[in-house]
């Protein structure tokens, strides 16, 4: 399929009119706290609700190392203003889990949640995730076939550690469209990793569409914990919310 990459050269770009606006336009769900129950434990998990009553695609968010901060609180309720149900399990509730399947497990029972609920269309379903929380949108993306579509922002493609396998271990698998946001910047996942990962990606006929923006650092989204309203970040958003419209809304 044909792949589609994309540079942002920051510095030279102009706003782009008719975008999704981070707390602009667009309507903001007021969330709340559930329970997810997996792995004989039980995590907390924020919870936002597009507003209506049509069946709607739902979203598992992923926060980064950093904790479920108020930033990607406010990200869920911007989503789900855009018409999704989006569920943001603090996966780090019981520390860093020292087995990938810990979090995998943690995904589906989030999928298993949004499966039962009336107003989420079962078969529109997405997962996104910021640092650690990009690569396993990277790793379980190609590994759970619920999953319609993924983005991944800043993640870690070659990343294994504790004998786990690396996100590009089962490029293979991937049979759903994925975007990929990153920043040149980025110290801790190196770019040169990324454009790796997109021709490994390339050479397998998976279907990606990469993002990138010149200048921009590690977790430029979400800035002391807080959701940045910088350009770039506003742009990703947008990237981010076109991108999921097109693959579980249409």
């Amino acid at each position: 399929m044909k792949v589609l990459i994309s540079f942002l050269l920051v510095a030279a770009l102009l706003a782009i009119s008719g975008s999704a606006q981070m707390n602009g336009n667009v309507t903001v769900a007021q969330g709340s706290t559930i329970e997810i129950a997996s792995g004989n434990r039980t995590y907390p998990a924020y919870l936002a609700v597009g507003p209506g009553d049509a069946s709607k695609p739902g979203v598992v968010l992923l926060h980064s190392f950093g904790g479920l901060v108020p930033g990607y609180r406010a990200l869920a309720d911007n989503l789900a203003g855009e018409g999704y149900v989006v569920i943001a399990p603090e996966w780090l509730t019981f520390g860093r889990p020292t087995q990938d399947e810990v979090v995998g497990q943690l995904i589906r029972d989030c999928i298993s949640n949004l499966r039962s609920r009336p107003d989420v269309n079962s078969s529109a379903l997405g997962l996104t995730g910021h640092c650690a929380g990009g690569r396993y949108t990277m790793l379980f993306l190609p590994q759970i076939e619920d999953l319609k579509s993924g983005v991944a922002f800043y993640g870690f493609p070659y990343r294994g550690g504790d004998n786990q396998t690396s996100p590009a271990d089962h490029i293979s698998q991937l049979d759903a469209p994925m975007l990929i946001i990153h920043g040149t910047y980025d110290r801790a996942s190196p770019v040169s990793d990324i454009y790796r990962y997109a021709a490994d990606l390339n050479q397998s006929g998976k279907y990606f569409e990469l993002k990138v923006y010149q200048g921009q650092p590690h977790e430029f989204m979400i800035q002391n914990g807080t959701l940045s309203q910088s350009f770039p970040a506003k742009d990703a958003y947008w990237q981010m919310v076109t991108f999921f419209n097109r693959t579980l809304k249409a």
